[in-house]
């Protein structure tokens, strides 16, 4: 069985030779990829050598790197993880078991669970916004998942191979975790510790910006994976409008026999038209986007090495 580690890196000088040495130790019949997205500090040299392989990745962000990662390297079991010691290499086993083992399509480090994060993380904002995307995505997809930013994960081949990356910068974890939830793969998630960043590496992290990014991309890929629910709820929001507004054109018609109000008329009869051309456009993304779910179930078949067939019960 292939290992490959793979490992996006922005300038992470001050770390990388560490978390290279570490992946060496814990997991040495792994291939060890460092994907260098235009480090002006020498990480990638530093990285070559520690006796990783180097690869560059000129378009910043990363997404950018993860969608080349995926598309190049070859192997059974993908570890993805950062560059910058935060994560604890001696519990990688626990993310390569689910995988190798078959029991899972993604395996998540969860760094919420043990309190490490909350306890380490210096910028408790940071905080905040892993709490509410955690929130938002489980309400919104149904899901009960602990750590939805986590970086430190891995993949089953199939999952590599069939999965778009459409992000370019840090919204990439969220983007796969919704694809993982809308095409129901197996996700696995282990809690692992967490520690703070060593005294002088630096987060590439914007916490507004970045944060923001994250925000639009859950939104997006709601309105592309659950198309019916969102059409639905405006559609209904804008018929309620329209009959707060018609039904005193319709009383005082009833009363009179005139329609003295008739621009009101006109916007409720327009509303409960827009109303009806919503829910309309609802149904037929909707069937459009079960589709996709079909055709994908047959490729993620056709792929795989190997049937999937759950761990006996002892």
């Amino acid at each position: 069985m292939k290992i490959a580690v793979l490992i996006p890196c922005y300038n992470e000088a001050l770390t990388i030779e560490k978390v290279v040495h570490g992946v060496k130790k814990e997991v040495p019949e792994a291939d060890i990829y460092v994907f260098d997205n235009n480090s002006k500090d020498g990480t990638a040299d530093i990285a070559k050598k520690a006796g990783a392989l180097v690869y560059s990745e000129n378009r910043q962000g990363k997404g950018n790197v993860v969608r080349t990662m995926f598309r190049l390297i070859e192997a059974d079991v993908y570890v993805m993880i950062d560059g910058d010691d935060t994560y604890p290499i001696e519990e990688i086993q626990k993310l390569i078991q689910p995988i190798a083992e078959n029991e899972a399509d993604m395996c998540i480090g969860d760094r919420l669970t043990k309190g490490d994060y909350d306890a380490e993380n210096t910028r408790k904002f940071h905080s905040f916004g892993n709490w509410l995307v955690k929130n938002l995505i489980n309400k919104l997809f149904s899901a009960d998942l602990k750590d939805i930013m986590s970086g430190y994960r891995s993949f089953s081949k199939s999952f590599i191979k069939n999965t778009p990356i459409l992000s370019d910068g840090f919204e990439i974890e969220t983007e796969i975790t919704l694809f993982s939830l809308h095409h129901k793969l197996r996700i696995v998630e282990v809690p692992i510790s967490f520690r703070e960043r060593p005294e002088g590496s630096v987060s590439k992290l914007n916490t507004i910006t970045d944060g923001a990014k994250v925000i639009l991309t859950i939104f997006k890929l709601y309105k592309d994976y659950k198309p019916l629910s969102l059409f639905t709820t405006v559609s209904t929001l804008i018929m309620v409008f329209g009959i707060v507004i018609g039904i005193p054109v319709i009383v005082e018609f009833i009363e009179t026999g005139l329609v003295p109000k008739f621009p009101s008329a006109i916007l409720a009869t327009g509303c409960m038209i827009l109303s009806a051309i919503g829910f309309t456009i609802g149904v037929i993304l909707d069937t459009i986007t079960k589709n996709q779910r079909q055709q994908f179930e047959i490729l993620h078949k056709n792929f795989s090495d190997k049937p999937i067939i759950p761990p006996r019960l002892n």
